[in-house]
C-alpha cells in the first residue's frame, strides 16, 4: 500500500493495484456516480450494467446521507457514516478509489466525505469509468456479490465543514476565501437557480470559479494551472470556503486546492440549496 496515498490516481495505476494479488487485497473502490436532480438516469442501475472490477456503490444520495433534512445528501453522523461504509467492505486500514460514470463529477464528493471522517487514505480515479474504458481494461456487469463487513470507524473532523450560520459570520473575515463553483451566470444572477424556490446571486466577499474550469474532458488540469487558478483568487493563508448548488461540485474545487497544494480547505455543505432559500443569508446580485 502506498502512504501517504495520492488524491489522485490513474486509469493504469489503479488497473495494477487490482491485477497485483499482493496489493489488491488492500484496495476497496467505490463508485459515486450521481447526476443533477433533471438528468433521468439512475447511476445504481447504470453501476450494475457495467463497472470497474471488485467496485461498490457508494450511495451518497439516499443511503449514506443524513436522515429527516430537506436539503440534499447531507453529510451524515460519524455513527452513520461508520455503519454503512462498513457494510462496503471497507477498513480502516483500506485505500479507498472512488470514481464515478461522467470522469469527474460527483467522486470528489465521496473524497471529501472520507476525508471529513478521518481516513485519508482515499483517492480519485482521474478521468472516471470513462477513462478505465478508453484504456480497455476489464469490467463487471450484473448485481456484485455480498461482502464482508469492514472494520471502519469514522473520526469526524469539523475543519472540513462548516454550516451557514457560521459562514455567514465569517463573510467579512480576510483569513478566509469563498469560494462558488456554480457557473457564472448562476453566480452573477443573470439567470435563474434551477431549483425552485431559490434566490440568485452569491454570498457577499464570493468569488467565482466554475469547477468546469479546473478540469479538461474529465480530467484535471496540470497541478500549475490549477495553482494559477487558486492564486488568482485567494492567497496562499487563507482558509478556502467551496459552495456549489448542493454541495457537490465544491469538493471538485476542494480536490483541486488539495492538488495545488492549499491544505486548509473547508466545503459549506448546505451550499446554495440551503442559503439562497434562507432570506436570513445576504445574497449579492
Amino acid at each position: 500500500m502506498v502512504s501517504p496515498v495520492n488524491n489522485i490516481v490513474s486509469a493504469a495505476w489503479l488497473h495494477q493495484q487490482l491485477f497485483d494479488s499482493s496489493l489488491a487485497a488492500s484496495i476497496v473502490v467505490l463508485d459515486a456516480s450521481a447526476f443533477m436532480p433533471d438528468v433521468p438516469r439512475d447511476p445504481q442501475q447504470e453501476f450494475i450494467k457495467v463497472r470497474i472490477p471488485t467496485a461498490r456503490f457508494f450511495d451518497f444520495n439516499h443511503q449514506i446521507a443524513a436522515p429527516n433534512t430537506d436539503l440534499p445528501h447531507m453529510l451524515p453522523s460519524a455513527e452513520l457514516f461508520t455503519q454503512e461504509v462498513a457494510k462496503l467492505g471497507v477498513n480502516n486500514d483500506s485505500h479507498v478509489v472512488i470514481y464515478d460514470s461522467q470522469g469527474m463529477f460527483s467522486a470528489p464528493r465521496g473524497w471529501w466525505m472520507f476525508k471529513a471522517m478521518g481516513h485519508d487514505n482515499v483517492s480519485v480515479l482521474d478521468g472516471g469509468l470513462p477513462a478505465w474504458l478508453a484504456a480497455g481494461y476489464a469490467t463487471q456487469t450484473g448485481v456484485p456479490m455480498t461482502n464482508a463487513i469492514g472494520d471502519f470507524s469514522a473520526k469526524y473532523r469539523s475543519s472540513w465543514v462548516i454550516d451557514a450560520d457560521t459562514l455567514c459570520q465569517r463573510l467579512d473575515d480576510t483569513c478566509i476565501q469563498i469560494i462558488d463553483a456554480r457557473p457564472t451566470a448562476r453566480f452573477l444572477a443573470t439567470v435563474k437557480e434551477p431549483r425552485v424556490g431559490l434566490r440568485s446571486g452569491h454570498m457577499p466577499n464570493a468569488k467565482s470559479l466554475p469547477f468546469g474550469e479546473l478540469l479538461t474532458d474529465g480530467y484535471f488540469l496540470p497541478v500549475e494551472q490549477l495553482q494559477q487558478k487558486f492564486d488568482a483568487l485567494s492567497t496562499a493563508e487563507q482558509q478556502l470556503i467551496f459552495s456549489c448548488g448542493s454541495g457537490v461540485t465544491a469538493c471538485i474545487l476542494a480536490l483541486a486546492a488539495q492538488l495545488s497544494g492549499r491544505d486548509n480547505v473547508t466545503v459549506y455543505d448546505g451550499s446554495w440549496t440551503e442559503w439562497g432559500a434562507n432570506e436570513k443569508y445576504p445574497v449579492v446580485k
